[in-house]
This record gives structure tokens, sequence and C-alpha cells, in this order.
């Protein structure tokens, strides 16, 4: 039976993954859970799971007596530690995921990653850990998952290119010259996936596909000229690899967090999971477009971040945080968030990284320097 530590476990993929465990109570047992703040939610998992380890980085409500809760901003990466498991479901949102999966893969521990940023924020350092460690990395990602599952067989060598699919967001098809007037809650109102705040907004920018070409280089060992982004509106392809003999292969199924974490937690089995599948017995349109760089410069930024790969994309992903904190409070408009992350590039170009502790400051640093240009 494997060991499974849950981190995020009160969040959209923490949920998601303790119900892929109630369906396989045979094949796992939970021992370990990290959340944010929520701390009546946490308990309930505790108790339904039977974990005694758990820990909140802030909690919202005092611990009750008697109850054993690590609470601080290491409370992650001490429930790992505490914890001994096999798989680490590494759900957390933000800069705060980085240090948790850099503890996971020390550990020995094999990362299910649905923390975008530990990759972007510290590809370098993590993958060097993994390797050292004899950790592997399996990605939780709809669109990273759907990469490794296409790559799983394949001489690594014979790959064209990485075609990561993308839902176009809300604005697809809205004109540019619109854009200084959507509001947050338009932005929020993503047309396929149900995500956080933060998340929701980078998919409506592409900032969050921008994130993802960042992550899908260290996670496949590629370079940025290998990774493309393909809009396709209906969600149902999660990405493609193109081989050099021009063949694709692509993997398929509706939009469901679940099957990815199924498939990080038992690799390099596939175990049957109740979901629904994909509707063959009626037409399926399968569309794809080119995006619209003009309209989502976040592309072409995540590009620029990769010319110094151990610094802009942290500076990227802090000062992404910021704007879009500052945009969903009113303080700037929709089209100036990929301005705000830009600048705030421009201005820590030349910032030295050389250790993960490094990381820490320059993201400090990032976030300062991003809220210094807001009005």
């Amino acid at each position: 039976m494997k060991r499974v530590a849950v981190l995020g476990s009160t969040g959209s993929i923490g949920l998601s993954t303790l119900d892929v465990l109630r369906m396989r109570p045979d094949e796992f047992r939970v021992v370990g859970l990290a959340a944010g703040s929520n701390t009546e939610a946490l308990l309930g998992q505790a108790r339904e799971f039977g974990v005694s380890i758990t820990g909140l980085s802030s909690p919202a409500s005092p611990v009750p007596p008697g109850e054993d809760v690590i609470t601080g901003r290491d409370a992650a990466c001490e429930v790992v530690r505490r914890s001994g498991p096999d798989i680490v479901v590494n759900g957390i949102t933000g800069a705060a995921g980085f240090l948790p999966s850099l503890q996971a893969v020390r550990s020995g521990a094999c990362l299910a990653l649905a923390n975008k940023e530990s990759l972007v924020i510290g590809g370098a350092f993590l993958t060097r850990e993994a390797e050292e460690r004899g950790a592997r990395v399996i990605p939780v990602d709809s669109e990273h998952s759907a990469v490794f599952q296409c790559l799983q067989g394949e001489d690594r060598a014979a790959v064209r290119r990485i075609i990561l699919t993308a839902s176009g967001g809300p604005f697809r098809d809205r004109p540019k010259e619109t854009f200084a007037s959507i509001t947050p809650e338009e932005a929020l109102a993503h047309p396929t996936w149900s995500m956080g705040r933060r998340i929701t907004v980078d998919s409506a920018t592409l900032m969050n596909k921008g994130l993802e070409m960042i992550e899908a280089c260290w996670l496949f060992g590629v370079g940025m000229d290998a990774i493309t982004v393909a809009v396709h509106p209906q969600s149902i392809v999660h990405s493609m690899v193109e081989f050099q003999d021009r063949s694709v292969k692509a993997q398929l199924s509706l939009p469901d967090m679940r099957m990815a974490i199924a498939y990080a937690l038992s690799w390099p089995e596939r175990r049957a999971l109740a979901l629904d599948p994909l509707p063959l017995d009626r037409a399926l349109t399968l569309e794809f477009l080119p995006p619209d760089e003009g309209k989502f410069p976040a592309l072409s930024v995540a590009r620029c971040a990769m010319e110094r790969p151990s610094v802009l994309p942290c500076v990227m992903n802090a000062a992404d945080e910021v704007a879009v904190g500052a945009f969903l409070a009113g303080r700037i408009r929709f089209d100036e968030i990929v301005e705000v992350v830009k600048k705030t590039m421009d201005r820590l170009y030349a910032f030295a990284v050389e250790t993960p502790e490094d990381l820490t400051a320059l993201d400090r640093d990032a976030r300062k320097t991003a809220e210094a240009l807001l009005p």
C-alpha cells in the first residue's frame, strides 16, 4: 500500500486527490495533510482518513485544544518530513509550493506535481535534486500529464515539438481594443474549467499557458523552441507531441483533473475510474487555432523569461501574482497585468541566483518591485 501526503488538501487539486483516494482505499493510505488556512476542513479530512500528521501555514481559526497540527510557513515541508510518504501530491497554489516540492524530492518520494510554480521558479534546482536523489516528478496539470502519457515508450530524441493546448479563455474572440474594460467578474468566468481565482485570470490572459511552457521545458528536457501552443476551445485534447516523422500523439478525455491525478498516483499502471467517458456516440467537434499573441503577449513574455531561466521565470511568476491581485482589487486594468510583469522582469534582469534560498529573496524583491509599479 502506497503512503500519500497531500499538500494543499483543502483546495481544488487536494479535494480531487482525496476523491480519487476514496476510490482506492486498498491501494493508498493518506499519511499527511497540509493546507493553507482552513482549519475546520483540514481537521475534517484528517478524521475521515485517519491522519495524525497535519499542517496549516496560516490558520484562519484557532486549532482546537488536543489537536496536534503543525503551523507556520514551513508546515507543509514538516508534514512531508514527518509522514515519510511514498508519494507527495503538491496542490499548493503559488510560490509557496516550491520548498515543499524540494523537500519531497529530497526525501526520495515521488512528486505528483500540480504546483507549476515549483518548476517555473526553481526548475534547475528541483530537477537536479530529483535526479540526484532518484526521485521521480510526475506532472498532474492536465496538459503536462497528457504530454507525459504521450511520451511513454517513446525515444525522447525523436520528439520534434510539444504542443500544449489552451481553451483560449473567455476573451478568445473579444476585440483587443475592449480589453481595458474587462471586469474581474468577466475574467473569472472560465468557459471550461473550475479553478482558483488567480489561475482563472491567468487563463484569461494566457499567462497560465506561458508558465506551462516554462514548466514543460524542465519536465521534458526540451528548449523553448520545441514548445508551441494551440488554442483548443473544447478542452478535450489536453496536449499533443509531434515526432520527427511528423506523426502526432494526443491524449483526449473530458476535462476532469481526477484522471491526471489518478494516473500520477498509479503510474506506470492504469486503474479503472468511475468517471464519464468521452462521448464518441455522438458528433464531436475538435478545433485547433493559433493563439493571437498580439492580444495575449504573455506567451512571448514566457519565451523571454527563459533567456535567464534561473532568474526571470521566478520574477515573472511573482509579478503576475501581484498584478492579478491588483486587477481583482480594481487597482489596475486587465490589459495592464502583463505590462506590470514585463516591467518587473526588466528591472530585475541582472539579479544573481545561486541557491534555492536566493530564489526566496528574488521572489520577495519581485513582489516589492511589482507593487511599486502599481498606482
